[in-house]
């Protein structure tokens, strides 16, 4: 389970929109000064990023949580959002190279580059209908895990805090 912590900033039904701020590997790296990624993320600053997950403990406006997604989910959704759009792009590229090699083989590199683009494009409507698909299964949505800190029993209003551990289904 792969876990970030962010504020609940809207509710909605059974999900809520968790306020995150985008963080770098870099403050743990000792190359951290000589490093690209260290000199993009200090131009870029920290802003916040805005995420739907499952609300399974109803968490409330204000309340800190920790959010969490499954592990092979992220590496199925990357997969998806990288590969196969990559793939399909090559797959493009050959396909059209052969088919203008067959007919008039002068413009076989314009074949590829036509085929890549078409490739490409069919990967992307591929990805289109896969994030349809995925997109309201539990199985590849973050979810809170728990309450780090809520705002009624800060104020006073709510009592106690209960601290809920969610356990997701294993693939």
């Amino acid at each position: 389970m792969i876990e970030e912590s962010g504020q609940v900033v809207d509710v909605e039904g059974g999900f809520a929109w968790i306020e995150s701020e985008r963080t770098s590997t870099c403050g743990g790296c000792s190359m951290h000064s000589g490093c690209g990624t260290g000199v993009i993320a200090k131009l870029l600053g920290q802003r916040r990023l805005r995420l739907r997950v499952v609300n399974s403990i109803d968490a409330g406006v204000g309340d800190r949580v920790v959010i969490g997604i499954p592990e092979p989910a992220l590496v199925r959704g990357s997969l998806a959002v990288y590969a196969v759009p990559l793939a399909a792009l090559f797959c493009g590229a050959l396909a059209g190279n052969g088919i203008a090699m067959l007919w008039f083989p002068p413009l076989a590199e314009g074949g590829a580059i036509g085929g890549a683009l078409c490739g490409l494009a069919a990967g992307f409507a591929w990805l289109r209908g896969f994030s349809r698909r995925t997109g309201n299964n539990p199985a590849w949505q973050p979810v809170i895990l728990r309450r780090v800190y809520s705002r009624l029993a800060a104020t006073g209003e709510g009592g106690p805090v209960l601290i809920n551990h969610s356990t997701l289904e294993k693939f």
